[in-house]
């Protein structure tokens, strides 16, 4: 009985490596929900280089001289459909794992530098923003996903944040959402520019936001969410007041608030739980939310965290997705690449850890948070009235019941989750809350 016991762990074990092998990011389970499945476009990708003039150069700053400047670089991919004909199989080259040093290839459905598409009307913008550290593929089933469906999608590589670029916090904490609202406005201006490859191809008065962890913060202070004065001045925070541009009811933050973007995807934010908001802060956040958590995440909170934004973001539209028993990695990271199984001499922990969760599969997180950003997306920024009715489900997927007819019409008691297959809605809860709520 060990010895069958054995081989069958063995072969589980080499069933997963070998899917794990492939590094894909565009994985669609059989038993995904409805609307994580790849939409009609083929897609291409890109690589650019912007930089932001005249920042303030954080890791320079020194208590009472004048605040250092310097131009900001930052690395996107863009994420785009493509003119009919363009392929569907494409493959990232040398993505540095979460060591900083170890280079893999990730392989996905984008085609490098493909033609184009098109379009009648100019598809709407959506920015990612990753965590500290990250990089810009972390969310690439996302980016991947949501070009397929008709939206251009830009991930930025925030400078001295990343893998290989990391470097005081204070700079995540000042330059994060500046960077989100920089890139909005760079997208913009080559949307305009007669003869860029995103001439009339992207429609940046229609914006979506999409940030994790702290990307999840420049989010919610990118979307009207003003810190407290305490954390302007914790020692270990932003030098020299430099936060204090993000301070609620100030006017260096009102400045920043860009009426381009839309809605926003805030993914397990951190700083809650470290008091960089209070109630006055988040009730400036002023866009439709869908936040998205763990519930048992030890990095940003849940209850004192992430459900904690949502309950006082009061003045505006919001949801908020739980992955019951999960932890900060809930919906957002690509499966952990095969190469990030093993132990890496530059960290105390396998690269593995950066990636998955110890309940939920990598891939299963994926796709749900792809059907329900699909659905929030095409209703906030495609006024796409038809996808509301996946977003309007009963608190908690358990309490479902699944009542269906031979012929496929729904009984009178049905109310389980609207485009998850039969026992595939668990562990799961959905709440919604309307502005002044």
């Amino acid at each position: 009985m060990k010895h069958a016991i054995g081989v069958a762990a063995l072969t589980g074990l080499l069933c997963t490596a070998a899917l794990a092998e492939d590094n894909r990011v565009d994985l669609i389970r059989p038993d995904a929900p409805a609307l994580a499945a790849h939409g009609d476009s083929p897609i291409g990708v890109r690589t650019i280089e912007v930089s932001n003039p005249g920042q303030i150069d954080i890791l320079k700053v020194e208590d009472g001289k004048d605040l250092p400047r310097y131009d900001r670089p930052l690395t996107l991919e863009v994420w785009y459909p493509a003119a009919i004909g363009t392929g569907y199989e494409g493959v990232y080259k040398d993505v540095l794992l979460r060591d900083g040093v170890t280079k893999v290839d990730l392989k996905g459905r984008a085609v490098r530098d493909a033609e184009p598409a098109t379009p009648e009307t100019a598809y709407p913008l959506i920015i990612v923003s990753h965590g500290y550290p990250g990089n810009r593929f972390l969310m690439s089933h996302l980016g991947e996903n949501l070009a397929t469906k008709g939206y251009v999608v830009v991930s930025i590589d925030h400078t001295e944040s990343t893998y290989d670029n990391r470097a005081a916090f204070g700079s995540t904490l000042v330059n994060r959402s500046i960077d989100q609202t920089f890139v909005v406005d760079t997208i913009d201006k080559m949307s305009k520019a007669d003869g860029n490859f995103l001439s009339g191809l992207v429609n940046a008065d229609d914006t979506g936001l999409i940030g994790y962890s702290m990307g999840g913060y420049g989010a919610v202070i990118t979307a009207g969410g003003g810190v407290t004065q305490a954390s302007t001045e914790y020692e270990w925070g932003a030098p020299a007041g430099t936060l204090e541009a993000h301070l609620a009811g100030s006017d260096s933050h009102e400045a920043l608030i860009d009426p381009r973007i839309k809605a926003a995807v805030s993914i397990a934010p951190w700083g809650m739980n470290t008091g960089f908001w209070d109630a006055t802060g988040l009730s400036g956040v002023r866009i439709p939310m869908f936040f998205i958590a763990g519930s048992d995440d030890d990095v940003s909170g849940y209850e004192n965290g992430t459900k904690a934004i949502f309950d006082l973001s009061t003045n505006t539209d919001r949801y908020l997705l739980t992955f019951e028993y999960a932890n900060h990695n809930a919906g957002a990271p690509i499966p952990a690449p095969a190469e990030a199984w093993q132990p890496s001499e530059h960290l105390d922990f396998i690269p593995f850890d950066h990636y998955a969760d110890a309940v939920w599969d990598n891939t299963r997180m994926n796709n749900i948070t792809q059907h329900f950003v699909t659905a929030f997306f095409g209703q906030y920024l495609k006024s796409d009235g038809a996808l509301g009715a996946y977003l309007d489900v009963i608190e908690k997927s358990g309490d479902g019941v699944y009542a269906v007819e031979e012929d496929g019409t729904l009984k009178p008691e049905h109310t389980y989750w609207t485009g998850f297959p039969n026992r595939t809605a668990k562990g799961l809860s959905l709440m919604h809350k309307e502005k002044g709520k």
